[in-house]
């Protein structure tokens, strides 16, 4: 069963969408602020919660494997090919990343802001696990001064208060934000806008009680994502 099987694939659907980068371009000038909700990068990217069929306050888990379409997602990447070590159980939902994230380099040039989430996706999961796992980032960022923001992420009944994207270089370094902003071709801007809506809703996601009872699933689902990227991708930390 997977927590972030809904999230991933919808992501990934996005960042595949041929018409993703003409529909939400990238490298944009936009207007930096908090939001709430999926906000304005991520709500983008799922319909705003509603023509994607993407629900954040909706926590079905189902299996990942077939649960959430992700043989099509398959499908689509491989254009017909066999899976071939792609993974089941927690979904392959580093593999499905991982591809996604892969194909843009050998397609070239820039997808949208899917492309832009889903390269984001696995930086917002190293910096959960660099930081104790869910309850130590959850520590971490109530310690910073955002109680208030990180109840309504654990929170079934309350729509995300996002951080501010300023204050997003309070969580990670330049240097990460540079990089994806070069090989996505988004603009730091919309990269600390993605940062500040992502992190919220990937907790969200990993606490469906409202509370860190399942906390060691959470983290092993961390743990198998980030893992299945690096094999993937061979240059995640």
């Amino acid at each position: 069963m997977s927590l972030l099987g809904n999230l991933v694939s919808q992501v990934a659907r996005s960042a595949m969408d041929p018409e993703d980068a003409q529909r939400n371009p990238v490298n944009q000038r936009i207007n930096s602020r908090r939001t709430g909700g999926l906000g304005d990068i991520l709500g983008s990217v799922l319909g705003g919660g509603q023509s994607a069929g993407y629900n954040p306050q909706q926590y079905e888990r189902r299996s990942a494997d077939n649960g959430f379409g992700l043989d099509d997602i398959i499908g689509g990447l491989t254009a017909g090919k066999q899976r071939g070590g792609m993974s089941s159980g927690t979904g392959g939902l580093g593999d499905i990343l991982g591809s996604v994230l892969g194909g843009q380099t050998t397609r070239g040039g820039f997808g949208g802001k899917g492309m832009l989430i889903a390269a984001l996706m696995p930086m917002v999961l190293s910096w959960i696990k660099r930081n104790g796992g869910l309850s130590g980032a959850l520590s971490k960022i109530t310690g910073m001064g955002y109680e208030n923001q990180a109840r309504s992420w654990l929170s079934n009944n309350e729509l995300n208060d996002n951080l501010d994207p300023n204050d997003i270089n309070r969580l990670f370094d330049d240097s990460e934000i540079q990089q994806v902003a070069a090989h996505t071709g988004a603009n730091e801007t919309e990269v600390r806008q993605g940062l500040a809506e992502l992190l919220p809703e990937v907790v969200n996601q990993l606490t469906p009680n409202g509370n860190l009872d399942n906390e060691p699933e959470a983290n092993d689902e961390i743990d198998q994502i980030i893992s299945q990227l690096s094999s993937r991708l061979g240059k995640l930390k």
